[in-house]
C-alpha cells in the first residue's frame, strides 16, 4: 500500500512541492549548539507564550467542557459579539454586525488558507510585505497564485493583484504603519478591486505610539467594503494552545469564507469559543501580561544595545529587530555559542538579511540569563 501511494504521488505533482522549505528546520544545528551551553539554552527564536493562561479563561473553558454536540462554523453569537465589542472598545472599530466576524482555528491556519478560500488561483497575484511572516507566501503558493513581496504598490505598475496583505504591527520588525499609510492602501485596493487583508495579531502588543486597525473609520472611511482584519488571542491572552482567532470585515468576504469553511468542517470547538469570549471580555489580564512583556523587552533591549546591536523599529510586537551590520546567520551562530537562540532575519525575506528577530516571550529567569550572557 505504501508503494502504491508513492506511485500515485509520483504521477501527480505534490502540493508540498509548491511550498518553500519550512524555515525553522534550518535552525536545527544552531539550536543544538545553544542547548549545549552549561546553563542551558535561552530560546528567543519563537514568540511562544510561556506565562499561564489567565484564570478567567481557564474557568470558562472548564465550565464549557460538557460539549457533546457539533459546533457550527459560523461560531456562537456570544463569541462573535465579544469580538465586535473588543474591537469597538480597544480599537475604535464600530459599525460591524454579527455577519462581519468569523472565528477561526488559530490565525496561521486562517492566513494560510485565506487566498484559496477566497477564490485566488493560478494567474492571480498576491502581494505581501517585503519583511513578512512566511505564511502569506505559503498561502499564495497553496492557491497556485504568483506572489510578490513589496512595500510599494506603485511598483506593480498597471497590474492589479487579487489579494494584498498588510501587517501592522509587523512580524518580524515590530513596525507600526501610520493610519495615513493604511488609508492609502485601502483607497488603492478599492480603486482596483483588490482585496486588502490586514494581519493585526500584535495590535495590543504595542510599546511606542498607537497602531490602527484597517477597519478604523479614519482608515476605512467608515466602510468595511473589500477589507478584512485578522486577529489572534495567542499573544494577548496566552492562548496559543487554544487556537483562538477571528477574521472581521466586509460581510460579503466573511460570508464567502463561511460558505467554504463550513463545507470543509472548519469549526472552532465549542469550549474554545466560550473561552475566547471570556478572554476578549476581560482587559485586566491583558494589561498584566503587557506589563510582563514590557519589563522583559526593556531588559533585553538594553542588553542588546550594550552588546553593540542596533534596534530598528520594534515599537510593537513581541520581538526586537536587531542587527550588528553583518549577515544574519553569522549573528545567529555567535549568539548560539552564548546559548541564545534567535531567528535569522532571512526567514522573513531578503530585506532581513542583516537582522535577527529576538523574542522576549521567555520566562523572567531565562531573560535574565540572556542579559547576563550578552553583558559578559
Amino acid at each position: 500500500m505504501v508503494e502504491e501511494g508513492a506511485q500515485r504521488l509520483s504521477r501527480n505533482p505534490r502540493v508540498s512541492s509548491r511550498l518553500p522549505d519550512f524555515p525553522w528546520d534550518k535552525l536545527t544545528s544552531y539550536a543544538a549548539t545553544a542547548r549545549s551551553h552549561p546553563d542551558g539554552v535561552v530560546d528567543l527564536s519563537i514568540g511562544t507564550p510561556v506565562d499561564p493562561t489567565p484564570q478567567v479563561v481557564q474557568r470558562a473553558l472548564a465550565d464549557a467542557a460538557d460539549s457533546p454536540g457539533y459546533p457550527v462554523t459560523i461560531g456562537r453569537p456570544e463569541t462573535r459579539q465579544a469580538a465586535l465589542d473588543w474591537m469597538a472598545r480597544r480599537l475604535g472599530v464600530t459599525g460591524l454586525g454579527l455577519d462581519a466576524v468569523l472565528p477561526a482555528i488559530g490565525s496561521k491556519e486562517l492566513i494560510g488558507s485565506l487566498a484559496l478560500h477566497l477564490g485566488v488561483g493560478p494567474g492571480d497575484l498576491v502581494v505581501y510585505p517585503e519583511l513578512a511572516y512566511p505564511t502569506y507566501e505559503v498561502g499564495a503558493a497553496l492557491a497556485g497564485a504568483r506572489a510578490v513581496a513589496t512595500d510599494a504598490l506603485t511598483r506593480l505598475g498597471p497590474e492589479t493583484p487579487a489579494l494584498v496583505w498588510v501587517n501592522s504591527p509587523s512580524n518580524p520588525s515590530g513596525r507600526v504603519l501610520p493610519p495615513e499609510h493604511l488609508k492609502k492602501m485601502v483607497d488603492w485596493c478599492r480603486e482596483r478591486g483588490a482585496i486588502l487583508v490586514s494581519d493585526e495579531c500584535y495590535v495590543e502588543c504595542t510599546w511606542e505610539g498607537r497602531p490602527f486597525s484597517v477597519l478604523h473609520p479614519s482608515v476605512s472611511g467608515g466602510s468595511s467594503e473589500g477589507i478584512l482584519a485578522v486577529h489572534s488571542l495567542s499573544k494577548r491572552s496566552n492562548l496559543a494552545g487554544y487556537r483562538c482567532a477571528f477574521v472581521a470585515g466586509d460581510p460579503a468576504l466573511v460570508g464567502e469564507l463561511l460558505a467554504v469553511r463550513k463545507n470543509l468542517g472548519l469549526m472552532m470547538p465549542g469550549p474554545q469559543q466560550v473561552a475566547m469570549a471570556a478572554a476578549l471580555a476581560d482587559d485586566a489580564h491583558a494589561a498584566d501580561q503587557h506589563a510582563r512583556y514590557a519589563a522583559r523587552r526593556a531588559k533585553l533591549k538594553e542588553a542588546l544595545l550594550g552588546a553593540g546591536f542596533t534596534i530598528d523599529h520594534s515599537e510593537a510586537s513581541l520581538y526586537l529587530w536587531a542587527s550588528r551590520g553583518e549577515d544574519c546567520w553569522a549573528t545567529v551562530a555567535t549568539l548560539a555559542e552564548q546559548g541564545i537562540l534567535v531567528a535569522p532575519g532571512a526567514f522573513y525575506g531578503r530585506a532581513g538579511a542583516q537582522h535577527v528577530r529576538v523574542a522576549f516571550t521567555a520566562t523572567d529567569e531565562r531573560v535574565d540569563a540572556a542579559v547576563a550572557r550578552l553583558s559578559a
